[in-house]
Protein backbone atom coordinates (compact mmCIF):
# COMPACT_ATOMS: atom_id res chain seq x y z
CA UNK A 1 0.00 0.00 0.00
CA UNK A 2 1.48 3.49 -0.51
CA UNK A 3 0.35 7.04 0.35
CA UNK A 4 -0.34 8.38 -3.03
CA UNK A 5 -4.27 7.20 -2.11
CA UNK A 6 -4.94 9.14 0.61
CA UNK A 7 -2.45 12.59 0.38
CA UNK A 8 -4.39 14.68 -1.98
CA UNK A 9 -3.29 17.65 -3.86
CA UNK A 10 -5.34 20.39 -6.13
CA UNK A 11 -3.82 18.62 -9.49
CA UNK A 12 -5.07 15.76 -8.01
CA UNK A 13 -8.67 16.73 -9.22
CA UNK A 14 -7.44 15.42 -12.52
CA UNK A 15 -6.34 11.82 -11.79
CA UNK A 16 -7.40 10.99 -8.41
CA UNK A 17 -10.54 9.27 -8.61
CA UNK A 18 -11.33 9.73 -5.04
CA UNK A 19 -10.23 13.03 -4.46
CA UNK A 20 -14.03 14.50 -3.67
CA UNK A 21 -13.70 12.54 -0.46
CA UNK A 22 -9.76 12.28 0.29
CA UNK A 23 -8.73 16.05 0.00
CA UNK A 24 -10.70 17.39 3.03
CA UNK A 25 -9.73 14.46 5.12
CA UNK A 26 -6.45 15.34 4.28
CA UNK A 27 -7.08 18.67 4.90
CA UNK A 28 -8.33 18.80 8.13
CA UNK A 29 -5.57 16.01 9.36
CA UNK A 30 -3.51 18.13 8.89
CA UNK A 31 -4.54 21.00 10.44
CA UNK A 32 -5.80 18.73 13.91
CA UNK A 33 -2.19 16.92 13.77
CA UNK A 34 -0.17 20.30 14.57
CA UNK A 35 -2.15 20.32 17.74
CA UNK A 36 -0.87 16.88 19.05
CA UNK A 37 2.53 16.36 20.39
CA UNK A 38 4.41 13.85 23.04
CA UNK A 39 4.51 10.45 21.78
CA UNK A 40 1.60 9.46 19.07
CA UNK A 41 -0.20 5.59 18.45
CA UNK A 42 -0.78 5.16 15.00
CA UNK A 43 -3.72 2.99 15.07
CA UNK A 44 -4.32 0.78 12.24
CA UNK A 45 -1.05 2.84 10.82
CA UNK A 46 -1.15 1.19 7.53
CA UNK A 47 1.69 2.70 5.49
CA UNK A 48 1.00 6.05 7.77
CA UNK A 49 0.51 8.05 5.11
CA UNK A 50 -0.70 10.85 7.59
CA UNK A 51 2.80 10.95 10.21
CA UNK A 52 4.19 14.14 8.08
CA UNK A 53 1.96 15.49 9.56
CA UNK A 54 2.59 14.91 13.34
CA UNK A 55 5.52 17.30 13.51
CA UNK A 56 5.23 17.92 16.70
CA UNK A 57 5.68 14.30 17.85
CA UNK A 58 8.64 12.88 19.71
CA UNK A 59 7.82 9.40 18.79
CA UNK A 60 5.16 8.03 16.34
CA UNK A 61 4.62 4.30 16.35
CA UNK A 62 2.50 2.52 14.02
CA UNK A 63 0.07 -0.68 15.54
CA UNK A 64 -1.56 -2.36 12.89
CA UNK A 65 -3.63 -6.10 13.01
CA UNK A 66 -1.72 -8.52 11.07
CA UNK A 67 -4.77 -10.20 9.79
CA UNK A 68 -6.40 -7.47 7.40
CA UNK A 69 -8.13 -6.88 4.12
CA UNK A 70 -5.03 -6.13 2.27
CA UNK A 71 -1.48 -7.20 2.06
CA UNK A 72 0.81 -5.40 4.12
CA UNK A 73 3.09 -5.60 2.07
CA UNK A 74 5.93 -2.20 1.98
CA UNK A 75 4.05 -1.25 5.11
CA UNK A 76 5.47 1.27 7.63
CA UNK A 77 3.95 -1.20 10.74
CA UNK A 78 5.89 -0.86 14.09
CA UNK A 79 3.89 -3.33 16.05
CA UNK A 80 1.11 -5.97 15.01
CA UNK A 81 -2.08 -6.60 17.86
CA UNK A 82 -4.06 -9.00 18.26
CA UNK A 83 -7.54 -7.06 17.90
CA UNK A 84 -7.85 -7.41 21.30
CA UNK A 85 -5.22 -6.16 23.54
CA UNK A 86 -2.75 -3.05 22.47
CA UNK A 87 0.64 -4.20 23.56
CA UNK A 88 1.27 -1.17 25.42
CA UNK A 89 1.14 0.14 29.31
CA UNK A 90 -1.04 2.07 30.70
CA UNK A 91 -0.94 5.85 30.42
CA UNK A 92 1.76 5.26 26.84
CA UNK A 93 0.94 7.88 24.83
CA UNK A 94 0.04 11.79 24.77
CA UNK A 95 -2.47 10.86 21.51
CA UNK A 96 -3.93 8.10 19.73
CA UNK A 97 -4.57 8.88 16.03
CA UNK A 98 -6.61 6.39 13.85
CA UNK A 99 -8.62 6.91 10.08
CA UNK A 100 -10.92 5.21 8.31
CA UNK A 101 -10.53 2.21 10.43
CA UNK A 102 -13.05 2.23 13.33
CA UNK A 103 -15.45 0.54 10.55
CA UNK A 104 -12.83 -2.41 10.07
CA UNK A 105 -13.21 -3.37 14.10
CA UNK A 106 -16.64 -5.26 14.66
CA UNK A 107 -15.35 -5.13 18.72
CA UNK A 108 -14.90 -1.18 18.80
CA UNK A 109 -16.77 -0.45 22.43
CA UNK A 110 -13.98 -3.14 23.29
CA UNK A 111 -11.31 -1.59 21.17
CA UNK A 112 -12.27 1.34 22.75
CA UNK A 113 -11.66 0.95 26.05
CA UNK A 114 -8.28 -0.42 25.30
CA UNK A 115 -7.10 2.89 23.49
CA UNK A 116 -8.23 5.05 26.96
CA UNK A 117 -5.93 2.98 28.87
CA UNK A 118 -3.19 3.28 26.77
CA UNK A 119 -3.35 7.14 26.23
CA UNK A 120 -2.35 9.69 29.52
CA UNK A 121 -4.63 11.28 31.37
CA UNK A 122 -6.13 14.37 28.93
CA UNK A 123 -4.54 12.56 26.11
CA UNK A 124 -6.58 12.98 23.02
CA UNK A 125 -7.79 10.59 20.58
CA UNK A 126 -8.16 11.75 16.88
CA UNK A 127 -9.98 9.81 14.35
CA UNK A 128 -12.06 10.10 10.54
CA UNK A 129 -14.49 6.94 10.09
CA UNK A 130 -16.85 6.80 6.88
CA UNK A 131 -20.40 7.02 6.63
CA UNK A 132 -21.35 7.08 2.94
CA UNK A 133 -18.89 4.75 1.41
CA UNK A 134 -18.62 1.43 -0.43
CA UNK A 135 -18.22 -1.95 1.06
CA UNK A 136 -14.40 -2.31 1.30
CA UNK A 137 -11.43 -4.81 3.02
CA UNK A 138 -13.69 -7.00 2.52
CA UNK A 139 -14.79 -9.40 4.56
CA UNK A 140 -13.23 -6.87 7.09
CA UNK A 141 -16.14 -4.18 6.92
CA UNK A 142 -18.40 -4.15 9.84
CA UNK A 143 -19.96 -0.66 10.19
CA UNK A 144 -20.81 3.27 9.23
CA UNK A 145 -21.78 5.90 11.75
CA UNK A 146 -23.41 8.81 11.78
CA UNK A 147 -22.28 11.84 13.58
CA UNK A 148 -24.16 11.39 15.97
CA UNK A 149 -24.14 7.61 16.81
CA UNK A 150 -20.38 7.39 16.75
CA UNK A 151 -20.21 10.33 18.84
CA UNK A 152 -22.34 8.50 21.65
CA UNK A 153 -20.11 5.28 21.05
CA UNK A 154 -17.24 7.10 22.10
CA UNK A 155 -18.56 8.98 24.63
CA UNK A 156 -19.93 5.90 26.45
CA UNK A 157 -16.53 4.76 27.00
CA UNK A 158 -15.39 7.84 28.64
CA UNK A 159 -14.20 9.74 26.38
CA UNK A 160 -15.00 13.53 25.52
CA UNK A 161 -15.96 15.44 22.22
CA UNK A 162 -13.98 18.46 21.58
CA UNK A 163 -14.43 19.11 18.48
CA UNK A 164 -16.53 17.27 15.53
CA UNK A 165 -16.31 17.80 11.91
CA UNK A 166 -17.99 16.44 8.59
CA UNK A 167 -15.93 16.23 5.68
CA UNK A 168 -18.24 16.02 2.86
CA UNK A 169 -21.88 17.40 2.09
CA UNK A 170 -24.72 15.30 0.29
CA UNK A 171 -23.69 16.90 -3.17
CA UNK A 172 -20.48 15.65 -2.94
CA UNK A 173 -21.50 11.94 -1.86
CA UNK A 174 -23.69 12.25 -5.14
CA UNK A 175 -20.73 12.91 -7.34
CA UNK A 176 -18.03 10.69 -5.68
CA UNK A 177 -21.00 7.68 -5.94
CA UNK A 178 -21.07 8.38 -9.83
CA UNK A 179 -17.36 8.30 -9.94
CA UNK A 180 -17.85 5.11 -8.47
CA UNK A 181 -20.29 3.73 -11.00
CA UNK A 182 -18.58 5.55 -13.91
CA UNK A 183 -14.99 3.41 -12.93
CA UNK A 184 -16.98 -0.13 -12.16
CA UNK A 185 -19.02 0.46 -15.48
CA UNK A 186 -15.38 1.09 -17.32
CA UNK A 187 -13.59 -1.71 -16.08
CA UNK A 188 -15.93 -3.91 -18.17
CA UNK A 189 -16.14 -1.62 -21.74
CA UNK A 190 -13.77 0.21 -23.87
CA UNK A 191 -14.07 3.26 -21.75
CA UNK A 192 -11.63 2.27 -20.16
CA UNK A 193 -9.67 3.91 -22.98
CA UNK A 194 -10.90 7.49 -20.94
CA UNK A 195 -9.65 6.49 -17.85
CA UNK A 196 -8.55 8.36 -16.36
CA UNK A 197 -10.38 12.08 -17.96
CA UNK A 198 -9.28 15.02 -17.29
CA UNK A 199 -12.84 16.47 -18.21
CA UNK A 200 -14.68 13.56 -16.53
CA UNK A 201 -13.05 14.88 -13.01
CA UNK A 202 -13.13 18.46 -13.54
CA UNK A 203 -16.75 18.66 -15.14
CA UNK A 204 -17.80 17.15 -11.27
CA UNK A 205 -15.47 19.32 -9.10
CA UNK A 206 -16.47 22.57 -10.81
CA UNK A 207 -20.15 21.30 -10.42
CA UNK A 208 -19.40 20.79 -6.54
CA UNK A 209 -17.73 24.42 -5.92
CA UNK A 210 -20.39 25.72 -7.81
CA UNK A 211 -22.95 24.44 -5.68
CA UNK A 212 -21.45 25.28 -2.73
CA UNK A 213 -20.75 28.99 -3.95
CA UNK A 214 -24.27 29.43 -3.94
CA UNK A 215 -26.19 27.34 -1.72
CA UNK A 216 -23.57 26.50 0.91
CA UNK A 217 -23.04 28.71 4.90
CA UNK A 218 -19.23 30.23 4.85
CA UNK A 219 -19.13 29.19 8.68
CA UNK A 220 -17.81 25.89 8.88
CA UNK A 221 -19.48 25.47 11.84
CA UNK A 222 -22.98 26.08 10.73
CA UNK A 223 -22.45 23.73 7.43
CA UNK A 224 -25.23 21.22 7.53
CA UNK A 225 -24.84 17.82 9.06
CA UNK A 226 -26.17 15.88 5.32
Amino acid sequence: MTTNIFITKWFHVFTHPFFLIRHEINNKIEVLAETISGKVLDFGCGAKPYAKYFIHAKEYIGLDIEKSGHSHEDEKIDVFYDGKKIPFDNDHFDAVFSSEVFEHIFNLEEILPEINRVLKPGGKLLFTCPFAWPEHEIPYDFARYSSFGIKAVVERQGFTVIEQYKTGHFFEVIMQYLIFIFLLFTQKTVLALLYPSPGFYFAFYIAYHLHFFFTAKKNEAERPLF
